[in-house]
């Protein structure tokens, strides 16, 4: 899965803008109504919100915040969230599969087809792009002094990792999404400390562009992530290094 980390890199760099911050408190939120919705306000008996409290801890958010979530998802007559995916063409034969969440579906596909016909993209059906993505559970851990990498990503493997990456502060696990459970609980067990732990969607193969084709690219998937609902946009376009910064 090479290239990955460098992807994954991009993403937690972004993450530390205020802008970023609040996007990513806002979409873990909508997925904790689903969550409480789905399995209930105990995150002891609900896996899934226990991931999502394990998520908002690692981008900061205020335990207020996320309890007042809970508590009004709880409420049987608050307005519902529905979970969305879009998969697009956009230009140069780029695919992107966008997720969204959203308590007004109407609203939610109105502004995406807006975004595709301003700029020439293409809404598909959906299914016909999927398969060139693989879900993979994704699992961002920091990275501590005493940590043996070698010994860990031996025991780690008992647990579905199909591959590490390591840099200076960060581990970035990889499962397959039927073990994303199993690494969880093993994680816990562990006593492992994890960032973040999600589902994603990462391209069997990527495209290479020019630097025009990819700012030009960019700015949908910027508009895109815009969006108040729109909680992730995925595309199989390699991005060099020497884009990071810009």
């Amino acid at each position: 899965m090479s290239g990955h980390n460098k992807w994954s890199k991009i993403k937690r760099a972004k993450g530390a803008a205020d802008a970023k911050r609040s996007k990513q408190w806002s979409n873990i939120l909508k997925q904790v109504s689903i969550a409480v919705r789905e399995g209930g306000p105990d995150p002891d008996s609900n896996p899934r919100l226990r991931l999502l409290v394990q998520n908002a801890r690692g981008v900061n958010m205020p335990k207020d915040t996320l309890q007042r979530t809970i508590t009004k998802a709880n409420d049987k007559d608050a307005a519902q969230m529905q979970e969305l995916t879009f998969e697009c063409h956009v230009g140069h034969g780029i695919a992107l599969f966008i997720e969204a969440l959203s308590d007004n579906n109407n609203r939610t596909v109105a502004n995406v087809k807006s975004i595709m016909n301003k700029y020439g993209g293409t809404l598909e059906t959906n299914g016909s792009l999927s398969f060139l993505f693989d879900r993979k559970g994704v699992f961002v851990v920091p990275r501590k002094a005493d940590m043996n990498i070698e010994e860990l990503e031996m025991e780690l493997i008992d647990g579905g990792l199909e591959e590490m990456e390591a840099d200076d502060e960060y581990l970035t696990l990889y499962t397959a999404y039927e073990d994303f459970g199993n690494m969880v609980k093993m994680l816990e067990e562990k006593g492992i400390e994890v960032e973040s732990a999600e589902l994603q969607r990462i391209p069997n193969a990527t495209r290479q562009l020019d630097a025009e084709a990819i700012r030009k690219v960019m700015k949908i998937i910027n508009l895109l992530e815009e969006d108040d609902d729109i909680t992730n946009v995925y595309h199989d376009m390699e991005i060099p290094d020497d884009f990071e910064e810009e």
